[in-house]
């Protein structure tokens, strides 16, 4: 009877494992601060010279409103062109990589293993890769934004059609349904849902990352970011700053809501 009694309720680890780890975390986090020569005493220094920032910063020039609306406009379409690109592109990037689709692991993983190098790139560097290709301008960005969504979505995607119900797909095949047939009958029916859902979450991230891309002459409201520092223009950076929590989180309200009633 015991030993079914601790079969069901099984022992709580011991404390000595918590204490183990919290030590371990410690000595992570302090050698972290000697080698990236942090200390407390530096960020308490410096908070007068954060306090003048944000002096220089408020008010906000509400005057340089007007400068910047396009340079957000040209922000927000990277982002729904690079979206929508990326999208695009993970749809055959997922069926390949998803193993219960596309059997051969010599096709699937050496596909994955691309996509995962795609995912270790930073937006930016791609970013910097284009403009050195293409020149300035919304075109280098587009290309970053396109290439990170494929990346986010196709990884999101192809794990989401590895846990769909096989029965579907089993019962297709009995009756001699090709391919392409269970994936268009079988397989799209129970992701597309999932699959909008993760376009519009990188849509959110991709409007972020568009923002700032500008920094290396790729287009959109970046580049105003780029400037206003330069300049030493702190009340119209702020203005930047405000226009931009605005706008993302208004995008971000619309995709929860949207996301809300695909699920």
């Amino acid at each position: 009877m015991s030993v079914n009694a601790e079969k069901l309720h099984p022992k709580p680890p011991r404390k000595i494992k918590h204490y183990f780890t919290a030590i371990i975390l410690v000595v992570l986090l302090w050698r972290s601060a000697v080698l990236t020569d942090s200390s407390f005493g530096e960020l308490i220094s410096g908070l007068p010279n954060m306090l003048d920032l944000l002096k220089e910063m408020f008010p906000p020039n509400w005057g340089y409103f007007d400068n910047i609306i396009d340079a957000m406009l040209e922000t927000i379409r990277m982002a729904l062109v690079g979206t929508t690109f990326g999208a695009i592109l993970a749809v055959p990037v997922a069926l390949l990589c998803a193993s219960n689709i596309t059997q051969s692991r010599w096709l699937h993983y050496p596909v994955r293993m691309l996509l995962n190098l795609i995912r270790t790139i930073p937006d930016l560097l791609l970013a910097s890769i284009f403009v050195a290709i293409f020149g300035l301008g919304a075109l280098p960005g587009i290309f970053a934004l396109t290439i990170f969504s494929l990346g986010l979505i196709a990884k999101l995607t192809y794990e989401t059609m590895e846990t769909i119900d096989q029965g579907p797909l089993e019962a297709m095949t009995s009756v001699g349904a090709n391919k392409i047939q269970r994936i268009m009958f079988g397989v799209i029916p129970q992701v597309q849902a999932h699959f909008m859902s993760y376009v519009l979450y990188a849509f959110e991230i991709n409007v972020r990352a568009a923002a700032v891309l500008g920094l290396v002459g790729a287009g959109g409201i970046g580049h105003y970011y780029e400037v206003t520092l330069g300049f030493l223009e702190y009340d119209k950076t702020c203005t930047i700053i405000l226009f931009t929590l605005a706008v993302v989180l208004i995008i971000d309200y619309v995709s929860t809501k949207l996301r809300e009633k695909l699920i």
